[in-house]
């Protein structure tokens, strides 16, 4: 059994840690069980690829070794049959899918672990779709598999208690069923689709569900190219920076808009862009999100919690994030630092640095900076944060998944700016829900006179952030017209 080996092979390379070359072993043996491991899942398939493929985003948790090693999974998906998609229509609906569609294009133009997208025609009304269907064998498999991850974990545990990971196949088994029906995917996509329709900023476009079963979804047929593909984009005249913002925006308001659901699948696969000339400017192009299957609502209390810390991050405040951290996750001291570098994807001692030319979380991530990273997890760290990570509440473990695949479509995109411009827009999200909250707490009108009082400084604190921002913004701009390279201003955010 592939954990077991795996548990093996640490033993043994951990009994050396005296060694000279100890640091090179200990890599040898995380990339020879990362392969056995990426042979595995690839053998197995179905979730067993879901679950390689949230791995290799997990930077934050494990070695660069198994991250890079998982990566390839992204592009392995299954592919089933025509034959057994038209079957499980079939048994699924009592109809067969002509009886739908007028044309059913037998190639998938899109397969993924759960599921494959195939291009199609209805019948009554000669609208072109999309129609997602689940893989048929997983309604086999999935139960079984699910007890094997769960096993694998509980291995792993029994032989190396210090590395629990049976909060992450607990977390598989509440989100999966949720993600294996479609009908809820449905109506996630409906109700996200009805938020994103009030707000300006966020050039959103999200399919229109047409109907929906538990293994077939419906969709109106919207394509567009992934972030990444920068010669689409350059071709088309949209804008790097333009589009690292609207990212920016989208899932800021996800995680700090009042209400607002948050997707906590955001790869490269699940994102398009898609040139429109109707927009003005450098605006020109839509934001499509697909695959809505898994979602959640991040309670008021931790919005509100999370965007202090934000704040208190990009004030390099330390004492203030420390007292954040603690709200909004339960972190005490001992697991503050870990906890700091996995929210944000830095170096601890990165966000603490106030002067010179260092800019804190604002400046760009450097290969030295990653490699620190990924050789303190190899060197014992790792052991602290699975425990942090296994005594977080959940949501936040998808905040840090969500907070950590728009990190890796930022970088993707190259930009001229960094991500200074992403962070500038952060923090106008989270200094909005901070005087979101203060006008709650105002009682009554605020025409009394210590109503008056309460709500002016709270204005007064959030304008003065606006225009700091405001002025930041600009400054960004008038530089990106220049052509000038971006240089680290991250002290100008404080007072």
């Amino acid at each position: 059994m592939t954990a077991d080996r795996a548990a093996h092979s640490y033993r043994d390379t951990l009994k050396h840690d005296a060694a000279a070359d100890y640091p090179e072993q200990l890599k040898a043996c995380h990339l020879r069980c990362a392969k056995r491991t990426l042979h595995t899942l690839e053998t197995n398939g179905s979730i067993f690829i879901k679950l390689g493929q949230h791995l290799s985003s997990m930077n934050y948790l494990l070695p660069n070794e198994w991250c890079d090693t998982f990566i390839p999974l992204q592009d392995k998906c299954p592919v089933s049959s025509y034959e057994s998609i038209e079957a499980m229509v079939l048994r699924d609906t009592g109809r067969h899918l002509t009886d739908f569609f007028s044309e059913f294009e037998q190639l998938p133009i899109g397969a993924a672990s759960l599921a494959q997208v195939h291009r199609a025609t209805i019948r009554e009304t000669g609208q072109k779709v999309a129609v997602k269907v689940q893989h048929p064998a997983l309604d086999e498999w999935a139960k079984l598999d699910l007890a094997l991850t769960s096993f694998s974990f509980a291995t792993l545990k029994r032989w190396f208690p210090e590395y629990d990971l049976t909060w992450l196949s607990e977390e598989m088994e509440h989100s999966l069923p949720q993600e294996l029906d479609f009908e809820r995917e449905g109506e996630n996509a409906t109700r996200a689709r009805d938020y994103f329709s009030h707000i300006r900023d966020a050039p959103v476009t999200i399919p229109q569900v047409l109907w929906a079963k538990r293994r077939i979804i419906v969709m109106e047929y919207v394509s567009g190219h992934r972030p990444d593909d920068l010669a689409y984009l350059d071709a088309q005249g949209i804008d790097r920076d333009e589009v690292s913002a609207a990212l920016a925006r989208v899932f800021n308001e996800m995680i700090f808009g009042r209400n607002a659901p948050l997707h906590c699948d955001p790869h490269g696969g699940n994102i398009a862009i898609r040139h429109n000339p109707s927009r003005s400017g450098k605006k020109n192009f839509d934001v499509i999100l697909y695959d809505h299957g898994l979602y959640r609502d991040i309670p008021l209390a931790i919005r509100r919690s999370y965007a202090k810390l934000w704040l208190a991050v990009l004030d390099a405040d330390e004492p203030k994030m420390r007292q954040y951290a603690y709200e909004v996750a339960g972190v005490g001291d001992d697991h503050f630092a870990l906890f700091a570098s996995a929210i944000t994807g830095r170096d601890y001692t990165v966000l603490t640095k106030k002067q010179g030319g260092a800019a804190g979380v604002t400046s760009s991530r450097t290969k030295e900076e990653k490699k620190v990273i990924g050789d303190a997890l190899g060197e014992g760290l790792l052991e602290s944060l699975i425990e942090l990570l296994g005594k977080m509440p959940r949501v936040i473990l998808l905040v840090l998944k969500t907070n950590d695949l728009t990190r890796s479509l930022d970088e993707g995109l190259q930009t001229r700016q960094g991500p200074l411009r992403a962070f500038l827009i952060l923090a106008r999200y989270a200094s909005r829900t901070v005087y979101e909250e203060a006008l709650d707490n105002i009682p009554g009108s605020i025409l009394w006179p210590m109503n008056f009082i309460h709500w002016f400084a709270a204005w007064t604190r959030h304008m003065r952030i606006e225009l700091k921002l405001g002025s930041y913004e600009t400054y960004l701009k008038v530089r990106a017209t220049l052509g000038l390279r971006m240089v680290d201003v991250g002290d100008s955010f404080r007072e």
